[in-house]
């Protein structure tokens, strides 16, 4: 079981942006809950075996042998004498889940391989590295991927998968105690090393950034396997991967160090729930550094605003690690938010289980049209190039769907293929839609987005390796044509009755329904996050998380009424983005719809302006951001045009900007001739990939001249169901 955490005597020195939002300890539900939860990691089988551990350890230490010797080859090869042969070294790091301590059976391993200057990247490392490996019998599916974002080799070695990323640092000498963290480990390295470098620099930051790393990890076990199993694990697809959601999980243990995996699990869901996005996700404040490397900062960079979910990395330089969540995808973030953070306050109730927080999203029966994207290839290797490069775009046709349908078309991207055991190289992704919610209904509007389909499929096979025989075909299939094969065992389930909301919700009593109840949660609610989302120096006491559900109503309404006067009274301003910046922090200001005025540091917000952050922070966060469209509830009638079916009466749509700097941050200052945006994207995961800079199809650029289908394309028609049945039989 995880350790209670840190008494409140050793947290005096505040760990990240702001004071704890509680302090207190366990309470004997707590260590309950917390064996509970653990007893339900164990039995979903999180947690390897002692001899695969052993195994792992071996593997690192081959490789780190290999990588050694092959450094010797190239300084050999380049005329060094005999002692600099000698002298010459590489080192092997890990990072990602299994430096942090929360990989599972079967998972790979992040490995970042540090080389000497003379050692290059695309010579030596994808070149002789890669045939020592490939001639090794221990080594199968070898990998290479030299033109991605952050170039990665991956490969299995004795069973043992392996992601190897390397950085070619500024010395001659690569000394076997070398600290990665160090900040003068970047000086004269190139983007590619600065990105491989931060995998592990930013995860030892994580780690120190932590008051109990015991109780981080199980936590983080919690939602990795609550994320995966809810469909919301896969930086590729646009949602988060590994290093985003540890991250969130380390900064909800900074604001609450004493607390046990129960509890934090139940507080990430309260948090986030009504985090107010995209204010960001911070460790630690953000600081320039010497070197002059960009960092994230949507003050001076225009681009910075556009992203939706910031979550800052910690080290230097600090980036967005989320910059690949949209619309769509934070949407469907925030769903699952809401469902974690009802399912939990009910089992502080004792109504519910730790097995109803983890129980599979059923993707399949959540919407009613989907789009499917079939794939196919001649060969094994053909097929896992194409493969991954497929599933690397499809995040580009969510924010293409987006742009083209101006917000109102909304796509939940399922992570990971299907096979049809039947047809070789053959694989299937799925894509739910639906429309976005909260716009009224109009009759007839119809939205075509055969051409927006069209203009991602040129942009897949503009695939650098591409080959004749790899190909693509997307299509409509309702929700009742799903194929067979991507149901466990190829047996479809039995009708399921439960609508898309149900899926994410779960039933509360009328007790737990009453108004009363309703209140004094939402001011409990209210007060924490306020304090977490606000950074707030506050000293005065907070209601410990772990009994606050238990606190009667009177208290709870006086201690919330006493913390919001404490919070307005002693506002604080937050460290400073850049370092040496004397302004409040321009993350709140621009964000928060008060928009309050700038002020020296150190100077308090009015107290009226507080108290409308207050109240708005405490609402749901409006999490599309798009202006409304008159549509219907439902998605209604999609249809396939067939080719030269006359096309003229078809309503088209303008390509919207993806988004303005109003839409993005509102208020946010634009000074003039600002820094461009850096083109150094952290990635810390081999998933994570360069951002995605959308221009309008050209297909659809021109409203005045018509472009007539050269093949059938995918329209989608907004309209009642009644209208849809009654078309159809006519």
């Amino acid at each position: 079981m995880g350790s209670p955490g840190l008494s409140n005597s050793a947290i005096a020195t505040r760990v990240g942006l702001s004071e704890p939002i509680s302090t207190g300890g366990p309470t004997e539900f707590d260590v309950i809950k917390t064996r509970e939860l653990e007893k339900f990691l164990v039995d979903a089988g999180l947690y390897e075996s002692h001899e695969e551990a052993i195994r792992r350890e071996e593997v690192l230490g081959r490789l780190d042998q290999i990588v050694k010797k092959w450094v010797k080859n190239i300084s050999r090869a380049r005329g060094f004498n005999e002692q600099l042969v000698q002298e010459a070294n590489a080192k092997i790091f890990t990072f990602g889940s299994y430096r942090l301590g929360v990989h599972g059976p079967g998972a790979d391993i992040d490995t970042l391989c540090v080389g000497p200057k003379h050692a290059s990247r695309n010579e030596d490392f994808f070149g002789e590295l890669y045939r020592m490996l490939a001639e090794m019998p221990e080594v199968q599916e070898l990998l290479p991927v030299p033109d991605a974002h952050v170039p990665v080799m991956r490969f299995k070695f004795s069973g043992v998968s392996i992601d190897l990323l390397y950085a070619n640092v500024a010395l001659w000498v690569i000394p076997e105690d070398l600290d990665v963290s160090q900040e003068s480990i970047l000086q004269n390295v190139d983007e590619q090393t600065v990105r491989s470098l931060n995998g592990c620099r930013v995860t030892d930051q994580i780690l120190r950034l932590v008051p109990n790393i015991q109780t981080f990890r199980t936590t983080l076990r919690c939602m990795r396997l609550w994320a995966k199993r809810r469909g919301v694990y896969s930086n590729v697809t646009g949602f988060l991967g590994g290093i985003n959601w540890a991250l969130l999980v380390a900064r909800i243990c900074q604001l609450y160090p004493n607390a046990l995996p129960s509890m934090l699990v139940s507080r990430f869901f309260r948090v986030y729930n009504l985090w107010r996005w995209p204010n960001p996700v911070m460790l630690c404040p953000i600081q320039e550094g010497s070197l002059g490397l960009p960092f994230w900062d949507p003050r001076r960079n225009y681009k910075d605003r556009l992203h939706l979910m910031p979550i800052i990395t910690p080290a230097y330089p600090c980036m967005n690690s989320s910059y690949n969540v949209s619309t769509s995808t934070l949407r469907v973030m925030m769903e699952e938010f809401q469902r974690g953070n009802e399912i939990c306050e009910a089992i502080q109730g004792s109504k519910s289980n730790w097995d109803s927080l983890f129980e599979p999203f059923a993707f399949f029966e959540a919407y009613k049209n989907y789009l499917q994207m079939d794939i196919a290839s001649e060969t094994e290797e053909d097929s896992r190039n194409w493969r991954g490069w497929v599933e690397s775009r499809i995040r580009l046709l969510t924010l293409k769907i987006e742009r083209d349908t101006s917000g109102v078309l909304q796509c939940h991207p399922h992570p990971g293929e299907f096979s049809d055991k039947s047809k070789p190289f053959h694989y299937s992704y799925f894509m739910g839609l639906r429309r976005k919610q909260g716009t009224n209904p109009q009759e007839g509007l119809q939205f075509d987005i055969r051409l927006t389909v069209e203009d991602f499929k040129r942009d897949v096979y503009a695939y650098s390796f591409w080959k004749r025989t790899m190909w693509i075909h997307i299509s409509h299939v309702k929700k009742k044509d799903i194929p067979n094969f991507v149901f466990p065992g190829g047996i479809r389930p039995s009708h399921s009755t439960r609508s898309t909301t149900e899926t994410r919700s779960v039933p509360k009593t009328r007790e737990s329904n009453s108004p009363q109840a309703v209140m004094s949660r939402k001011k409990r609610k209210q007060d924490e996050i306020n304090k977490g989302v606000s950074l707030t120096d506050s000293s005065s006491a907070a209601v410990s998380g772990s009994d606050a559900g238990l606190v009667d109503e009177t208290t709870a309404k006086r201690q919330f009424e006493a913390d919001v006067v404490d919070t307005l009274s002693n506002v604080r301003c937050p460290e400073n983005l850049s370092g040496n910046d004397p302004e409040v922090a321009e993350i709140v200001k621009s964000t928060s719809p008060a928009r309050p005025s700038s002020a020296a540091c150190g100077s308090s917000l009015g107290i009226t302006t507080m108290e409308k952050l207050v109240i708005e922070q405490s609402l749901q966060p409006n999490i599309s951001r798009q202006g409304s469209l008159d549509l219907l509830d439902g998605l209604g009638v999609v249809q396939l045009k067939s080719e030269g079916q006359n096309n003229d009466k078809d309503q088209e749509i303008k390509p919207s900007e993806f988004f303005t700097t109003e839409q993005a941050l509102g208020a946010a200052t634009e000074e003039e001739g600002s820094s461009s945006f850096s083109k150094i994207q952290q990635s810390l995961d081999v998933e994570e990939l360069e951002p995605l800079e959308l221009t309008a199809s050209t297909a659809v650029a021109s409203t005045s001249t018509h472009v007539p289908a050269q093949k059938p394309l995918i329209r989608f028609s907004f309209t009642s169901l009644a209208k849809a049945t009654s078309n159809t039989a006519s």
